[in-house]
């Protein structure tokens, strides 16, 4: 009795080899994730449906991080310069379907003096990703910067450079995190490619508008300052405001939707661990989103002490507010004889504390976070935000445990500033997970698509 085989086809980093005979067995797309940092944009492609397959940095602290979170991805930790970090970062990126990263890049600012961008010496982790990009020649890659790559010229060579003499169709666009329901506006560009020849297109994100049709408006008079909602008057912008009043509505996220069951963490808390017994129940579906699979305990929750100057201005600073409603008496540089920080010799406050006394306000997004525990504060409680608070802004969600490298000191690649500061430090650098995966979800269909047409010219010869 004889037997044919099924042909058998593997599509590049599509998970390997499939049978055709029958049922068609559909292994995850893969994703590499370089200068990943804690891992944002692998925990949007993961839930998009990608395998991650390996995360690369050279931040040991934020190593930590992802290997806990994705205990099955290869972790590379060090300088992708070097070159046994390079040839373990080309290995993985060589198996994955999609490349994805975040270069540090200071482009924008040096076009001046260099003719090219990638030219550039002090760009030497963008030049390594456009390399490793060249040599493993996925699918598919997103690479995201700050917008003001997208100042003096910088976006076409950007285009130019990772199209690899038209290897890659690209689309770059600038996109604002508040539009793909992330509670924080960030505005990021995103360079989108798919090779050439597969049939498949680049895609482009289309968000809800929000960040366009609402914002906060400041109002002062005979009272104090306030700030309230001012939104367009049109039909797309008036449907956003309704969204954005609604807690069941995920559209547009306000700081109260995502944070409001946090508000009662203990400041100066030493445990960084809380049962959810302890807390207040979910008041929105973001916030049942962010807590699915979430285990029995909250982390991350140890909430930092302030000292008592600070907590004198943010009770005279209103929700949504800033420095510039501080009253006279509140901008003396020390209110109740507590010293702290640098005496700048003045006597009042230098402008660069000015950041930090901001409030969210409860009935829209936050404003974007930084790396610092003290870039915004709670919109009800005269207190700083906790590392979740952070994270739930960001769009992480709860399962996601921030932690840092066991070893002690200074190591290579470390940060200044201890435990605390590199969580946050990693929640205010990452990519936010939902804006990834609105990308993700993009690029899946478009890979879909494409394995579908591989697998009927298989079988049709």
């Amino acid at each position: 009795m004889s037997s044919t085989k099924a042909p058998v086809i593997a599509l590049r980093g599509s998970g390997g080899p499939k049978s055709l005979a029958g049922s068609v067995i559909k292994p995850a797309f893969s994703v590499v994730d370089l200068f990943s940092g804690a891992g944002g944009f692998s925990e949007g492609f993961r839930q998009a449906g990608f395998e991650i397959l390996a995360g690369a940095d050279n931040d040991p602290d934020a190593l930590a991080t992802y290997a806990l979170n994705f205990p099955d991805a290869e972790i590379i930790l060090g300088n992708i310069c070097a070159p046994d970090i390079k040839e373990r970062t080309l290995s993985a990126a060589r198996s994955a379907t999609v490349l994805v990263g975040g270069p540090p890049c200071q482009a924008f600012s040096q076009v001046r003096n260099h003719s090219r961008v990638i030219d550039d010496p002090r760009n030497a982790l963008y030049r390594e990703f456009v390399e490793t990009l060249r040599e493993a020649l996925p699918l598919a890659f997103v690479m995201e910067n700050v917008t003001g790559m997208d100042q003096m010229g910088v976006r076409e060579q950007i285009r130019a450079d990772l199209s690899l003499d038209g290897e890659y169709e690209i689309v770059a666009q600038v996109v604002d995190a508040a539009d793909f329901g992330v509670p924080q506006t960030r505005k990021r560009l995103l360079f989108v490619g798919v090779r050439r020849g597969t049939g498949m297109s680049p895609p482009v994100l289309a968000g809800s508008g929000a960040a366009d049709s609402i914002a906060l408006a400041r109002f002062t008079g005979s009272r104090r300052p306030r700030y309230q909602l001012t939104v367009q008057q049109h039909i797309l912008s008036l449907r956003i405001g309704e969204a954005l009043q609604d807690a069941e509505n995920l559209i547009a996220v306000s700081a109260m939707q995502a944070i409001s069951d946090l508000a009662a963490l203990p400041v100066g808390n030493r445990n960084d661990e809380m049962s959810w017994e302890e807390l207040a129940g979910p008041t929105s579906a973001y916030q049942r989103l962010m807590r699915t699979g979430a285990g029995n305990v909250l982390t991350n929750v140890q909430v930092p002490r302030i000292n008592k100057d600070t907590k004198l201005r943010l009770k005279g600073i209103p929700q949504g507010g800033n420095h510039r409603d501080l009253e006279e008496r509140l901008l003396e540089r020390f209110l109740t004889g507590q010293r702290w920080g640098q005496d700048n010799g003045t006597g009042r406050l230098s402008r660069k504390h000015f950041y930090a006394y901001r409030r969210l306000h409860p009935s829209i997004w936050a404003w974007t976070l930084n790396t610092k525990a003290d870039s915004v504060y709670h919109y009800q409680a005269a207190r700083a935000l906790s590392v979740r608070e952070f994270a739930r802004l960001q769009s992480f969600p709860d399962r996601f445990v921030f932690t840092t490298d066991s070893r002690r000191g200074p190591i290579e690649g470390r940060h200044d500033g201890g435990p605390a500061h590199s969580r946050y430090r990693q929640v205010g650098n990452a990519v936010p997970p939902l804006l990834a995966k609105s990308v993700a979800q993009l690029l899946m269909a478009e890979l879909n698509t494409y394995r579908e047409r591989e697998e009927v010219r298989a079988r049709t010869g």
